[in-house]
């Protein structure tokens, strides 16, 4: 069998990535519908409220879209560095490696949304980077789609820090569910502190907050939200 040249293998390679199609995201309710209104009006928009509303799945899927249209050139992924369970040295690998599994939740939908072969490309070039805490000083985000995630386990400082990070032509998602956060007793949530301070200084950004009405992962789902309040 002949060998296939290098530029044989990258033409397969595009026909791979631009072959792959998805159905335009559909708001499942109002509260998804306004919601992925804020994400267009707004540079910056924080969303909360329990699980199962997708706040994270169409943050993810706008972000591959923009960036599939070219009107974003970078997908940024970080969350705190605060685990509900096992703490980040319980994984090996790098400080990436670590934090990868979870933001596996925005990484897989990325990969639903752009196809395999295309986020793995994106990701190798550093178009899709996940970027822990630890690392996030000193950093500028330009023309870039960032999504926080667990937005409520950060602290007042570290949101500030985290807020000044963007910069131009940059689309910013906060989320988060400040019911459950993970911070110490009587430490005040970065997320709750960044919204009142929104609407006290009318910083041109956006809050949606999905209430258990919203619910749309299932009706199980539904009814352990209410039931946990």
């Amino acid at each position: 069998m002949r060998k296939r040249s290098t530029y044989q293998m990258k033409m397969e390679q595009q026909e791979v990535v631009h072959a792959h199609r998805v159905r335009p995201l559909v708001p499942k309710n109002p509260a998804q519908k306004n919601y992925i209104d804020c994400i267009y009006r707004y540079s910056q928009v924080f969303v909360t409220g329990p699980a199962g509303t997708g706040k994270t799945y169409i943050a993810a899927s706008l972000a591959a879209d923009m960036y599939n249209k070219h009107q974003i050139h970078k997908i940024i992924l970080t969350r705190p560095n605060i685990p509900a369970g096992k703490s980040l040295g319980f994984f090996a690998g790098t400080i990436e490696d670590k934090i990868a599994p979870w933001v596996y939740p925005l990484t897989e939908v990325l990969t639903e949304r752009l196809g395999k072969a295309k986020y793995e490309i994106a990701h190798k070039r550093g178009d899709i980077e996940i970027v822990p805490f630890e690392v996030m000083r000193g950093r500028s985000f330009n023309n870039a789609f960032v999504i926080l995630d667990e937005g409520q386990n950060l602290t007042p400082h570290e949101m500030k820090m985290f807020l000044t990070r963007i910069g131009e032509e940059s689309k910013v998602v906060i989320n988060g569910d400040v019911s459950q956060h993970d911070l110490k007793q009587q430490q005040k949530s970065g997320l709750t502190i960044a919204i009142d301070l929104m609407h006290k200084h009318s910083i041109p950004a956006a809050h949606c907050n999905f209430t258990h009405d919203d619910v749309v992962r299932s009706g199980i789902c539904a009814a352990w939200t209410r039931a946990f309040g």
